[in-house]
């Protein structure tokens, strides 16, 4: 029969294993946290370059999101969403509406405004870039919506 010592370990010895999964459990968190920020850092880096798409390809995609939208009885679609990191001033002159924002957009968001430009906005359609959250009352993502109706 066991003993009464392996069956019931002292409360030190139980304390120090508690001890030792909490500081596993804090090093998981914190290599997890590292992970997901050098992984957003990645993103918004790549989002803040050229896609490396040809116009016909960007065109197409246009259009098949457009058309999509269309069957579904919509005269508006969000066809885009990226961090306020990717304007030269976080977002602020989008939120402000200040004329001339557009100019402080980079990378991918700055690629579907020069194509709305060039393609969409001579036949018609409008664009429209709005802050569309605010995680702890500041600016965060903006989402990019191209319309159609009235």
């Amino acid at each position: 029969m066991a003993s009464l010592d392996d069956l019931i370990p002292n409360a030190t010895q139980i304390r120090k294993e508690a001890a030792l999964k909490e500081a596993e459990k804090a090093e998981e968190y914190v290599r997890l946290a590292a992970a997901a920020e050098a992984e957003k850092r990645a993103l918004i880096e790549r989002l803040s370059k050229p896609s490396g798409k040809t116009e016909d390809e960007k065109i197409k995609l246009a259009s098949t999101i457009i058309q999509r939208a269309v069957r579904n009885g919509l005269t508006e679609v969000q066809v885009y969403r990226f961090p306020n990191t990717l304007c030269t001033d976080k977002g602020r002159a989008i939120n402000q509406m200040e004329a001339g924002w557009e100019k402080t957009l980079t990378g991918i968001p700055k690629e579907i405004f020069e194509l709305w430009t060039e393609y969409l906005k001579p036949r018609g359609y409008r664009i429209g870039y709005q802050v569309i959250d605010f995680p702890g009352g500041v600016p965060g993502d903006i989402g990019v919506t191209i319309a159609w109706g009235d």
